[in-house]
């Protein structure tokens, strides 16, 4: 039965494969912050990352002989990839789920745009930026710190950008991704521990961090890598663009987070921006 698993994965459209991940990644966001009652932000993120580097282990079984050019990029992705989910999950845990996507969607819109000086990008950022401020002048769900987390989880998706690259053409399948798990629940633990103590080994705490791990990492993960081999990268970016959109929906579906209509104009604007900034963008030379 398993064994057929992958063939029938095979036979979803590379795009509603990564619609799937999409809807999975931000609907395992929405159920991780029902967590934080037990287990806190830095204990959710925590079982999190913690649990799916254990699937990913098991999953892909990579090898600890490596050579000196993919042990920094491991450990740099490792390292970027927990600082991420830990500030996305503070972040989250001050402000509503669709809202800390939106904020945090800037860092890979601004990969997109760096460098560039055509007119065309330029109406791309402003429109992001157009966004940012409706989002900043909400009135008290617009907290502060939260935003603040929610940008540096913004950075540090710029840099797991930059660094995924690089982690693909070091390392094979997806042993490299399996062993910067590890790096990154390594460096959340201490905050984990710090956060919810032994409340992380209660059996039903567990089952419930496994299942954030399955839907935001597992799942998504390997849906985007196995449809990224046969979709062109823009139609993939532009498709990834929806993912503020999917929160915010998450947002209210699961958590009851009902966002105002300026709030929801200036996720579409940063949605537009990305979707725009994507598909116009300037071609990479060959």
């Amino acid at each position: 039965m398993l064994a057929g698993a992958p063939a029938r994965v095979g036979a979803v459209p590379p795009t509603v494969q990564v619609l799937i991940a999409i809807v999975s990644v931000q609907v395992g966001a929405a159920v991780a912050k029902q967590l934080f009652t037990a287990a806190g932000a830095a204990g959710a993120v925590t079982l999190r990352l913690g649990l799916a580097a254990v699937v990913f282990v098991l999953l892909w079984r990579p090898s600890l002989k490596l050579n000196r050019h993919a042990l920094p990029v491991i450990l740099g992705y490792g390292a970027v990839l927990g600082t991420m989910n830990l500030c996305f999950y503070l972040a989250i845990e001050r402000i509503p789920l669709g809202i800390a996507v939106t904020v945090e969607f800037l860092g890979p819109l601004a990969v997109a745009l760096v460098g560039s000086r055509r007119w065309l990008d330029g109406l791309w950022a402003l429109l992001a930026a157009a966004g940012v401020v409706l989002l900043s002048q909400t009135g008290g769900d617009a907290d502060l710190v939260g935003l603040l987390f929610a940008l540096a989880a913004g950075a540090c998706w710029a840099f797991y950008i930059l660094l995924g690259a690089a982690l693909g053409s070091r390392t094979t399948d997806g042993s490299g991704l399996a062993l910067a798990s590890v790096v990154a629940a390594a460096l959340v633990v201490p905050f984990g521990v710090a956060d919810a103590g032994t409340t992380l080994l209660e059996p039903s705490v567990l089952v419930a961090g496994l299942g954030v791990a399955l839907m935001s990492s597992v799942v998504p993960y390997s849906l985007e890598l196995k449809a990224l081999r046969s979709l062109p990268p823009r139609v993939f970016g532009v498709l990834m663009s929806l993912e503020p959109a999917v929160a915010a929906l998450a947002g209210l579906v699961v958590l009851g987070e009902a966002l105002r209509p300026t709030q929801w104009v200036a996720i579409c604007c940063v949605v537009a921006a990305s979707a725009g900034a994507t598909r116009y963008g300037r071609p990479k030379p060959e």
